[in-house]
């Protein structure tokens, strides 16, 4: 069978989401399963998409009846096998007070049932526009976001059961055995995730996201603390890594409101990259520049410093806010002096486009 039509792509990626975020084990691994399955299926039958999702995106027995639950609300409540009754899928949120207390006066949050298709218009919408408790929604969701990384092999050599003969071990299990003929040892090399560096931009003009992006770096960092490092960007650069290890998102947030000085100030993006060069090794990292690309600085030396940056990394991606909106250019002075050393220029206004990004860093590509 052809592989999944480019237009059902995003909603079979968006259906292994709407999974993760009800709990099922649906992770990026899984997700690729999902999609290698339906290349070999037909993914217009409902039969096929129910089945390999089912062998794919569940990790236990446990994951049965809520993918069941999310199958039948996220397909308009077809039902694809015998005896499954059309439900709709609960999302619990958390209603905002004007003393910001969560839930109820007894502490229990309300639980409002909410449709696949009302849980796919909070996260493609863009969290500027969003309420309080919409945002809080957001949030509650980007905790649970797991990002995946992209493999690299290490120059490390481990052993293993191919590749290349390990002739030391070989001879060690030799003369152990007396002399006698042993099986040969291998030794290949190890895959590591690929290190990301973040700059989260917390200038004015990034105020209504800037708390949103923190929160995905919070996810990113708690994947894989040993391979992220994130910085925030403003007036100054200020490494935040350490504040961002909290497992708590709410303490995360706390440390990190502490330690940037230079919240809502001004953008100097080109000073900031020259001394991330000097900070930090970007040598085959995933640099990561969320920011607008209002330069209040000289575009030329943002221009030259991107310069450098892109020599150095593995992939640069820009991920910019209003690259969510349909009619827009990159005509600012510091986009325009960036662009050109860009791999990638993303959107970053919605829960979706975090997802979709948290994919790239993953290795997976929608198409």
């Amino acid at each position: 069978m052809p592989e999944p039509p480019a237009r059902l792509v995003p909603v079979l990626v968006g259906f292994a989401r709407t999974l993760r975020a009800a709990g099922v084990g649906a992770d990026h691994e899984r997700t690729r399963n999902f999609l290698t399955a339906l290349e070999r299926l037909d993914a217009a039958r409902e039969q096929d998409v129910y089945w390999a999702g089912r062998l794919t995106l569940c990790a236990g027995p446990d994951d049965l009846p809520r993918y069941d639950r999310c199958f039948a609300a996220y397909f308009a409540g077809v039902r694809p096998g015998p005896g499954r009754p059309q439900m709709t899928v609960t999302v619990t949120r958390f209603t905002a007070t004007p003393s910001g207390d969560r839930g109820s006066s007894d502490g229990n949050p309300d639980v409002l049932p909410a449709t696949a298709s009302e849980v796919e218009v909070l996260r493609n919408r863009d969290i500027a526009r969003m309420s309080a408790a919409e945002r809080d929604e957001v949030h509650r969701m980007l905790a649970m976001l797991r990002a995946a990384r992209e493999q690299r092999r290490s120059r490390r050599l481990v052993p293993s059961t191919g590749g290349v003969l390990d002739g030391r071990r070989t001879v060690r299990e030799a003369i152990r055995r007396g002399g006698e003929p042993a099986r040969l040892r291998y030794r290949d090399r190890r895959y590591k995730p690929r290190r990301v560096v973040m700059l989260a931009d917390v200038s004015g003009s990034m105020a209504a996201y800037a708390d949103s992006l923190l929160r995905f770096a919070h996810a990113l960092v708690r994947s894989e603390p040993r391979a992220t490092e994130v910085f925030s960007v403003g007036t100054r650069l200020t490494r935040i890594t350490a504040e961002l290890r909290h497992r708590d998102p709410a303490l995360a947030m706390d440390a990190v409101s502490k330690a940037i000085p230079d919240w809502s100030g001004g953008t100097r993006l080109g000073e900031e990259i020259r001394e991330l060069l000097r900070l930090a090794d970007a040598r085959g990292s995933v640099v990561v520049i969320a920011s607008d690309g209002w330069e209040r600085g000289d575009p030329g030396l943002l221009g030259a410093q991107m310069a450098r940056l892109a020599r150095m990394a593995y992939r640069v991606v820009w991920v910019n806010p209003h690259k969510g909106d349909p009619g827009y250019q990159p005509l600012t002075a510091g986009m325009r002096a960036a662009l050109p050393y860009v791999d990638e220029l993303v959107a970053g206004h919605s829960l979706a486009a975090f997802e979709e990004l948290a994919d790239r860093l993953g290795g997976l590509r929608r198409a």
